[in-house]
């Protein structure tokens, strides 16, 4: 979509034309989607935290800014929404002691695997929900231990302790998916991911999810 006619849905938008809403909810359901799997456990509550999130574009878009990519801004209602979601469970998933979460170190790789995107997908989608939302937010989204704490409220040692549980969680799912695919003669079609042991991030390759 070109910016003339992006600008020209949004314009539709902030007079309250519910075709322009339709438009623009065709046209960018599949980047929020995107976002809110990764977040979700499932894909039923994906749609569901989606829909809250393009609530919160169509009511606040007259504070959207058209200097700015609107992606970003949206991208951020997403991932926000999708927090607040999740923030009740949380708040339950974060009983790690402290003074051991404290001396966790950032260090522990993944394995150096290339895996299909819709299996990392599944694979992030299984961790508890305090340890999928800091990976999401470190790893993915690339905010610091310290960012990470003051959106969610949280100590910078449980920050850690998570990514860190939720680095081990994956490893033990990335190696045993990569154990079935050796001993499978099949091949897979869809969308690689590489799994980046040095930086401990992940290239979502042909995605282009960047922060």
């Amino acid at each position: 979509m070109g910016e003339a006619d992006l600008a020209e849905l949004i314009t539709g938008c902030l007079q309250q034309d519910r075709k322009c809403h339709r438009m623009l909810y065709k046209a960018f359901y599949g980047f929020a989607m995107g976002i809110c799997l990764r977040y979700a456990g499932n894909r039923y509550e994906a749609a569901e935290i989606m829909n809250q999130g393009f609530m919160k574009v169509f009511t606040g878009l007259s504070k959207y800014e058209s200097s700015k990519p609107f992606k970003a801004w949206m991208g951020r209602i997403m991932m926000n929404t999708s927090i607040d979601y999740y923030r009740s469970n949380l708040k339950m998933a974060y009983t790690d002691e402290l003074e051991k979460a404290e001396h966790i170190s950032d260090d522990n790789e993944l394995p150096d695997k290339r895996i299909n995107y819709q299996e990392l997908l599944h694979m992030i989608q299984q961790l508890p929900h305090g340890y999928r939302t800091v990976f999401n937010l470190y790893a993915i989204e690339g905010y610091t231990h310290e960012e990470i704490g003051t959106m969610l409220n949280i100590n910078i040692g449980t920050s850690k302790s998570n990514l860190f549980k939720a680095r081990e969680k994956l490893k033990k799912m990335i190696l045993k998916a990569a154990e079935i695919s050796d001993n499978s003669n099949g091949t897979h079609q869809t969308q690689i991911v590489a799994i980046n042991a040095a930086q401990l991030h992940l290239s979502f390759l042909n995605n282009g999810i960047r922060r």
